[in-house]
């Protein structure tokens, strides 16, 4: 038996319904005893694999004196992990350090990175040194998740934003795109909750007096999100850098497709979830990509969407699964035991992914 302790803490109901779905299929794993997050149990009892998901959050804190008891505690935790042989696994959801964090913080978590010993890739594109031992487990989809919650019919003309609105998803250059189309039938939701009063002053400033837009600036629980998204004909995602998204992937699993950066992890998507679900826009979105998607949604051609987006290959059984597998080569390789690595390899022209 494998003994697993996450980074992340007993799940509570604003948890991030990925990591809520993943504590329960690493339950459900054959040979896998897990444990959410503490620092006692980190501290004091013996584990074989640690999982990192977000670590810059173990080293932050709203206080300095919190900020700092956490960044001892940290380092002595990661000094214990290496004195007991403990093998660090880190799913790789950001390609890069957090932005704005300080030179303590950008310092420990370097350190933890070069202890890590294997790395949980999200999809086949993430590109890691040929040295890093990494494990391909794909982000799984939501549609468990919502099923017991109401959907809405969509609305002719909706187009839709949800989730955390940060600068970097490109919120505002949604809001200004949309205001460039004169059609009146359309309307735009846009709908979570932003970093700072600044940003949600900017979106109304760009907004202005359009009618059609309508802004919804608050922590948005599962029912309104389920029906800001089916009441939409089309979710739109303008992020600046998108690399994994679990909004794109909330979207499919609610059946309505979705407008997002034209890139290499949304091209092979595009081609898993199969036609008009996906749909690509170049550089920075403006009018002409809204319309044009609109119209791709709306259009009845020789290749016509199914009635739901392909994502069988995103059960979360299958990812507990490819964890425990994770767990045990990373293991072996703490130990110095021989294990036969295989990097992700990319899906072939047509392959359904």
């Amino acid at each position: 038996m494998t003994t697993v302790l996450s980074s992340f803490p007993q799940p509570r109901p604003t948890t991030n319904p990925y990591i809520v779905q993943l504590a329960g299929a690493l339950a459900r794993a054959e040979g896998i005893e897990f444990a959410t997050f503490s620092w006692r149990t980190a501290l004091t009892r013996r584990v074989d694999v640690f999982h990192a998901h977000w670590p810059e959050i173990l080293v932050g804190g709203r206080t300095g004196p919190k900020k700092l008891a956490r960044q001892v505690l940290f380092a002595a935790m990661v000094l214990r992990f290496r004195l007991q042989g403990t093998a660090i696994v880190r799913t790789v959801h950001n390609l890069h350090l957090p932005e704005g964090i300080s030179p303590v913080e950008r310092a420990l978590l370097t350190w933890f990175d070069r202890w890590t010993t294997h790395r949980i890739v999200l999809n086949e594109c993430t590109r890691l040194p040929d040295h890093q031992p990494r494990s391909l487990v794909l982000h799984g989809h939501y549609r468990d998740w919502f099923a017991g919650r109401q959907r809405r019919d969509p609305v002719p003309g909706r187009l839709a934003f949800v989730g955390m609105i940060r600068r970097y998803k490109g919120t505002e250059t949604l809001v200004g795109a949309f205001r460039a189309l004169p059609d009146p039938r359309l309307s735009l939701s846009v709908s979570g909750q932003p970093s700072n009063e600044e940003l949600a002053a900017d979106l109304r400033a760009v907004a202005g007096e359009d009618p059609r837009v309508r802004f919804r600036f608050a922590f948005v629980d599962d029912a309104e999100l389920v029906a800001a998204v089916t009441e939409a004909e089309l979710v739109v995602l303008p992020y600046r850098h998108m690399h994994n998204s679990g909004g794109v992937l909330t979207a499919l699993s609610l059946d309505r497709p979705v407008l997002v950066p034209d890139n290499e992890v949304n091209r092979r998507l595009a081609e898993e979830v199969g036609p008009g679900w996906v749909h690509l826009f170049q550089d920075e979105l403006d009018a002409e990509d809204l319309q044009r998607a609109l119209a791709a949604v709306r259009a009845d051609g020789p290749v016509r969407r199914a009635a739901r987006p392909d994502l069988s290959r995103r059960e979360w059984s299958t990812a507990g699964t490819d964890h425990a597998e994770a767990y045990r080569r990373a293991l072996a390789t703490a130990r110095g035991d021989a294990v036969e690595e295989t990097a992700p390899e990319p899906a072939a022209s047509g392959d359904r992914r």
